[in-house]
């Protein structure tokens, strides 16, 4: 039952990555039309078009992944700070969502008045950049171990937590696809449950993951 769900959980993880770093690189180029238009309707639509797939699918992506992404930190033997890659995709998921709600987000609003601006098409295109290099990270686990970190590793979540998880994460991008908005609100709940609930379970194993 675990194994099961926890895989659903790397699938959905995976799905909603792809799905971030796809609709970053479209906004990338509906913004670099918009730019490049001389054609005010053109700029227009094509910055409307832009705005709309942020706050109705890129959003709650980008939400999703970095949700079930810390869920898999937290749930399984690989934890936050034991391995560099892990802690260098954490840092950059944050980094991202810092920055894709409070400026890039707010500026793209300010832009369908303005139209696109040239940091716009930079920020997208260092935020489908970024998604790429985290994606490689996953694959090749590079650097080791963090020193100070010995030990051996925590032992992983009960089924319930990757059942939470995958649930509340569907969940919840239905629930942005109905209001039109991104709204985590189920996936903030059992974030932090879990990491409440992550010393309970994170016994030591002998190996890890």
């Amino acid at each position: 039952m675990t194994k099961r769900w926890r895989r659903l959980t790397v699938w959905l993880h995976i799905l909603t990555s792809v799905g971030w770093m796809s609709q970053a690189l479209a906004l990338c180029v509906l913004l670099s039309a918009g730019y490049a238009a001389d054609d005010p309707s053109v700029r227009d639509a094509a910055t409307s078009m832009a705005h709309v797939l942020d706050t109705r699918l890129l959003g709650s992506m980008a939400d999703a992944s970095a949700f079930t992404g810390i869920m898999l930190a937290a749930a399984t033997p690989w934890g936050f700070f034991r391995n560099w890659w892990v802690l260098v995709k954490l840092a950059i998921t944050l980094v991202q969502l810092y920055l894709g709600i409070f400026l890039l987000s707010p500026q793209l609003t300010a832009s369908l008045t303005t139209g696109p601006a040239p940091a716009q098409l930079a920020g997208t295109a260092l935020m489908a950049s970024a998604i790429a290099f985290q994606a490689w990270l996953s694959v090749a686990k590079p650097w080791g171990k963090v020193r100070g970190r010995p030990g051996p590793a925590p032992g992983p979540a009960p089924w319930w937590v990757f059942a939470a998880t995958v649930t509340g994460a569907l969940a919840d991008l239905a629930f942005a696809a109905v209001v039109g908005h991104p709204m985590p609100l189920l996936s903030l709940v059992l974030l932090a449950a879990g990491l409440i609930r992550r010393p309970r379970w994170a016994r030591p194993v002998s190996s890890t993951a």
